[in-house]
């Protein structure tokens, strides 16, 4: 069998997700790889064979999902002539995670495609939303990659096509403890709007930004740039994780045990649904960065216990490579 996994680069969960995905499925199978979108802080450890620029969600500095730079910083017309001229005749299944050029010529061609991502699990009907629908938020739920076979990650299982996220061997290898100060993880954020908030609660705070090129310390906060090794560095001895509320970084810390508030990113209808199954579970959120929640939070004793097993060989073995 041969396999093309595409996946999409947007964000870092996608990428963290393929590295332990792709091993297991070169055990099995001849496999090939492809990814599209422009915005990972994350280096792949394996052989990428297709890279295209694709369509990714972009965001303003304040922490929303900027339509503007969407539409403007996304080059459409050649999204559509990579969709049309892609070659996927090689390939005996295409397995996608949220890849948006893939989907669509497997759709075109009526192509195999399993849809295997976090996304997926949201077109269930038993996954918790917010009460109030966003209508274009669905659209990019069901239309960014069309297709009908899905098997989804999500917090819990909801579905019995979803199944518990994917801890990465990285995070599985560490070993969780707390040593007094707060890791940041905010994005879609600017620092100056983080710290603005932040210097006014007395613990100290761990902030990674994809803006800054040099470790910078301000009374008691210190900014990093996005480097893997200092990350889970700091990640394993932190008390909590303030964070966006995608979906591998809080999963990952309800798996270290690690106190959790989230941020939707605004306009960001996956998040939204992210922080309302994260608030069945106990994990507060806001829709922005305010000094009293954040204060609130830091002084709980937030403790939220979860079982995410090491089981994803056994679900590509049982549902996805015999499909």
């Amino acid at each position: 069998m041969k396999i093309l996994y595409a996946f999409q680069g947007t964000g870092n969960g996608h990428m963290a997700r393929a590295q332990e995905i792709i091993p297991i499925l070169k055990k099995y199978s001849q496999v090939d790889t492809l990814i599209s979108g422009h915005q990972s802080q994350l280096s792949p450890d394996f052989d990428i064979n297709f890279q295209y620029k694709g369509v990714s969600l972009l965001y303003n500095k304040s922490g929303g999902l900027s339509y503007r730079k969407t539409i403007t910083g996304n080059n459409f017309l050649n999204a559509l002539k990579t969709i049309k001229e892609l070659d996927l005749s090689p390939y005996d299944l295409i397995i996608n995670d949220f890849e948006p050029l893939t989907g669509w010529a497997c759709k075109l061609k009526n192509l195999p495609m399993i849809e295997l991502s976090h996304q997926a699990s949201l077109a269930f009907k038993e996954t918790p939303k917010p009460e109030k629908k966003d209508f274009f938020g669905e659209l990019v739920l069901n239309y960014y990659v069309p297709s009908k076979t899905k098997i989804g990650f999500h917090f819990k299982n909801y579905h019995p096509h979803i199944k518990k996220p994917v801890i990465r061997k990285k995070i599985r290898s560490l070993n969780p403890n707390n040593q007094g100060y707060y890791m940041v993880y905010l994005p879609s954020f600017s620092d100056e709007n983080i710290m603005k908030v932040l210097k006014q609660i007395p613990v100290q705070w761990k902030v990674f930004s994809k803006y800054s090129k040099v470790r910078v310390k301000m009374k008691n906060i210190e900014v990093f740039p996005i480097d893997e090794v200092q990350y889970l560095k700091y990640f394993e001895g932190c008390d909590g994780i303030l964070c966006n509320a995608g979906f591998e970084t809080p999963a990952e810390a309800l798996f270290m045990d690690k106190k959790l508030f989230v941020i939707p990113i605004h306009n960001q209808y996956e998040q939204e649904c992210n922080a309302c199954a994260l608030d069945q579970m106990g994990i507060p959120n806001s829709s922005v960065l305010r000094l009293e929640e954040i204060q609130d939070w830091v002084a709980s004793g937030q403790h939220i216990q979860v079982s995410y097993p090491d089981d994803i060989e056994e679900i590509l073995v049982n549902e996805v490579l015999i499909l």
